[in-house]
């Protein structure tokens, strides 16, 4: 569907002149709210709407009129596939509850973007964005969709993403898809956002929204959290929910908070968390999650804290090291004993990932579609679609990957048991190097800075990658600013083991403290300019 079209008949159509007026009383209007919102948190909302200096409607409007003038116009980020053209009803009836003195808790009238691979039992589609899907509607909300309903959040729309989240071509460019098109970085506009989550890294750091919601099989979170200047939280596998997102790895595979502050996102991360019967594996974090991570936040965290750095990451490009080495300086000045380790070293999977995450691909979509009113129902009918219509769904590059899954065998393959105990040998590693060294957890550059997009030979991703062990693992991390390089920003990593999101969101949230390294992005066109 053409973006102007869905903004056009989404409820932002219905907006009358006299929202747009010069307000007569002492309550600012949305026009002159705009700025205010402007790396705005979850906090301050909740206060505006607590003491009626806004409505949940009136937040609604103004990110409607923010995505329209900066995502469609102006730079034109592409970041946001379709508008919930119920938006603003949904912000009625909480507004109407919140006067009554029902309150849901902290999200309460708050607005979200979420990812175009997770399931909304509305009027918006789930296609991946892949043109194979559209007009696919789900018939019901994916739990942690679900969950977001019933804590009061206003689902404002969908965000673009590297089609299939970037499990198509091995020459894709991130935040492409056939049914979107490209997402741009909003600090330097020729820039790549990174993927496959890279309209919620653009649009919650543009300041689209106040929350957003990314997936993640390895670095689908954390790359643009780091490339798009803002904290992104893989948790630890299992304790969101994976029930009603389209798959790719059902070992690696979770969703995540996308938001511009550690607090936003510890408050959004607690609210999602849950047991589901149709998702077994949250059944492993039954005690070990939280309602409120909020509670594990605290300004001195790092004090008494030992934390790892990985060897080989310390020198690679210049600026990124220097980034580091003051990152270093200054969690030792809080109080951090910091140790160099030398881990990556120790995990040796000679390519097994990729083998893995395309049998469990095959398997997953497959049970996906056929579960789903989607026109093709098997990933080998998304490969005839694709080919059939090959000038619009594959103009840039092709789906190799897609090919190469198909042709593999079941989940009880010889291979495919191999390849998983070599992916699961990876959690091991990182235990045992946390309790040898007895850190409270690791960390390093999530990536390089952001390279030029280009659709005709594809990402040039630059180097580091800190979250990936903890991906292959299942295990938690979390990106935050580091710096600027060159007006592009750079992530620092944190992870440790299974369900220690309490630590690594305690030491993320001091450094962020210390450090406050998160600019907001100014859509410049290009790094020499």
């Amino acid at each position: 569907m053409n973006r102007r079209h869905f903004i056009k008949t989404s409820s932002l159509a219905g907006i009358s002149l006299s929202f747009f007026a010069v307000g007569c009383t002492g309550q600012k209007t949305p026009r002159e709210a705009v700025h205010d919102l402007d790396e705005v948190t979850v906090g301050t909302l909740r206060e505006k709407m607590r003491s009626g200096e806004l409505t949940s409607r009136a937040i609604v409007e103004i990110y409607l009129e923010r995505i329209e003038s900066i995502d469609k116009n102006g730079p034109a980020l592409n970041s946001v596939i379709e508008i919930n053209p119920d938006a603003l009803v949904i912000a009625d009836t909480l507004d109407q509850e919140l006067k009554s003195g029902k309150v849901r808790g902290p999200l309460h009238g708050i607005p979200v973007l979420i990812k175009d691979n997770i399931n909304t039992g509305d009027k918006m589609m789930t296609t991946a964005g892949s043109m194979a899907l559209t007009g696919h509607y789900a018939t019901r909300d994916a739990f942690i969709v679900s969950r977001l309903r019933a804590a009061g959040a206003v689902i404002l729309g969908k965000t673009n993403l590297s089609e299939w989240a970037n499990f198509r071509s091995t020459r894709s460019s991130s935040g492409w898809s056939s049914r979107g098109g490209q997402t741009k970085n909003p600090y330097v506009l020729d820039r790549n956002p990174c993927g496959s989550s890279s309209g919620s890294g653009t649009a919650v750091s543009a300041n689209l929204c106040v929350l957003a919601i990314g997936t993640e099989t390895n670095g689908s979170i954390a790359c643009p959290s780091s490339i798009n200047g803002v904290v992104g939280i893989k948790p630890t596998v299992g304790l969101w929910s994976r029930a009603g997102i389209i798959p790719i790895s059902h070992t690696q595979d979770t969703a995540g908070p996308m938001t511009r502050t550690v607090t936003d996102g510890a408050i959004l991360l607690g609210a999602l968390a849950g047991m589901d019967p149709e998702d077994k594996i949250t059944a492993s974090g039954e005690g070990k999650g939280r309602n409120d991570y909020t509670q594990f936040l605290d300004v001195n965290a790092l004090k008494g804290k030992k934390i790892g750095v990985e060897k080989s990451y310390l020198k690679g490009h210049e600026a990124i090291d220097a980034l580091l080495q003051k990152a270093i300086g200054q969690m030792r000045a809080a109080g951090a004993a910091i140790i160099e380790v030398d881990f990556l070293s120790r995990i040796k999977i000679e390519g097994a990932e990729f083998k893995l995450l395309k049998y469990e691909f095959k398997d997953g979509l497959n049970r996906y579609l056929a579960s789903s009113k989607a026109t093709v129902r098997s990933l080998k009918e998304v490969i005839e679609f694709n080919k059939a219509n090959e000038p619009k769904a594959m103009p840039f590059f092709k789906q190799e990957i897609l090919e190469a899954s198909e042709e593999l065998d079941g989940l009880d393959s010889k291979e495919y048991k191999e390849v998983l105990a070599k992916i699961l040998s990876v959690r091991k590693i990182i235990d045992d190097t946390l309790q040898e060294e007895k850190l409270d957890a690791i960390c390093g550059p999530a990536n390089g800075a952001s390279w030029c997009t280009d659709l005709v030979n594809g990402d040039s991703f630059t180097g580091y990658g800190m979250y990936s062990p903890a991906a292959m693992a299942g295990y938690p991390h979390i990106t935050v600013p580091m710096g600027l390089v060159f007006g592009l920003p750079v992530g620092l990593t944190f992870f440790a083991s299974a369900y220690q999101e309490p630590a690594i969101l305690a030491i993320a949230f001091a450094y962020e403290q210390l450090s406050r390294n998160r600019v907001k992005p100014e859509f410049r066109n290009s790094v020499l300019f």
